[in-house]
């Protein structure tokens, strides 16, 4: 496990560095490539319950715009709430992560920034909002699970022995700590014969759509660029959405309704 988050410490590193000269018209020329593909990819289209990362002013792909057409599409958008763990374990992280939803778009730009430039939500407005791991309240919390996560990283790649396409986070694990609890939410609701709230079907619940959003820069392309370390607890990824267009695809997808290796946006 040392060399592990050895090994991922120095490609971060490496990462930092590589993506600080990337320029801001470039990332934002990037961003816009980005939502453009996305808002013809089946997976997004198809979704009604999605969770969106907001951006810091730098380094990353901007997702201000995907924000504002996933809401005005009528889709539900959850955003990255970080708050302390209410479990208190020498085993378990001391901040977790929830995904809690925004109302509109009047509410999404009342945000503000915290001290990384991320809009945030008020920690007092919690109550008020469905969340995947709250309730059983008024907002059907307890029911809440969703279609689609896009998610943020350092750096991606894709696996040459299995064609997996494998992301680094910022190494808080913040989403594996998060992925890890919705399937078992997910598991539990299913096994349970509860039905998601949108949901008149009694079909079992489909896996959450995990894609990643990310600068060309990100992606290593070829093995001197270095590799991505993955470990048990680490996800591969239904796809990525690079900023030059292009629409990674695992070789052996984990799920049907990402299954084409198509480079290009579906229709």
């Amino acid at each position: 496990m040392a060399s592990l988050n050895a090994a991922k410490q120095q490609l971060r590193s490496a990462m930092k560095q590589k993506i600080s000269a990337i320029s801001h018209e470039s990332a934002l020329s990037q961003s816009t490539v980005v939502y453009n593909t996305l808002k013809t990819f089946r997976p997004y289209l198809d979704a009604k319950r999605i969770s969106v990362f907001l951006s810091m002013p730098t380094g990353e792909i901007q997702t201000d715009a995907i924000v504002r057409h996933a809401l005005e599409s009528g889709k539900e958008v959850f955003v990255p709430y970080l708050h302390r763990n209410p479990t208190a374990s020498p085993g378990l992280p001391a901040r977790v992560m929830d995904m809690v939803r925004l109302r509109n778009i009047t509410d999404y730009e009342s945000l503000k920034p915290d001290a990384w430039g991320i809009p945030s939500i008020d920690p007092a407005t919690v109550h008020e909002r469905q969340r995947i791991f709250g309730g059983p309240d008024a907002h059907y919390s307890d029911r809440a699970l969703l279609d689609l996560v896009l998610m943020p990283g350092v750096a991606f790649d894709m696996a040459p022995e299995r064609g997996t396409i494998r992301r680094l986070g910022h190494g808080k694990g913040f989403y594996d700590y998060f992925l890890n609890r919705h399937n078992e939410k997910s598991v539990s609701i299913a096994g349970g014969g509860e039905q998601r709230q949108e949901s008149t079907s009694s079909c079992p619940t489909p896996p959450v759509l995990l894609f990643g959003l990310a600068l060309s820069e990100q992606f290593l392309y070829a093995p001197s660029e270095g590799s991505v370390p993955v470990g048990p607890l680490d996800q591969p990824l239904d796809g990525l959405i690079l900023g030059n267009g292009e629409i990674k695809i695992p070789l052996s997808p984990s799920s049907s309704s990402a299954s084409s290796s198509s480079s290009t946006p579906e229709n």
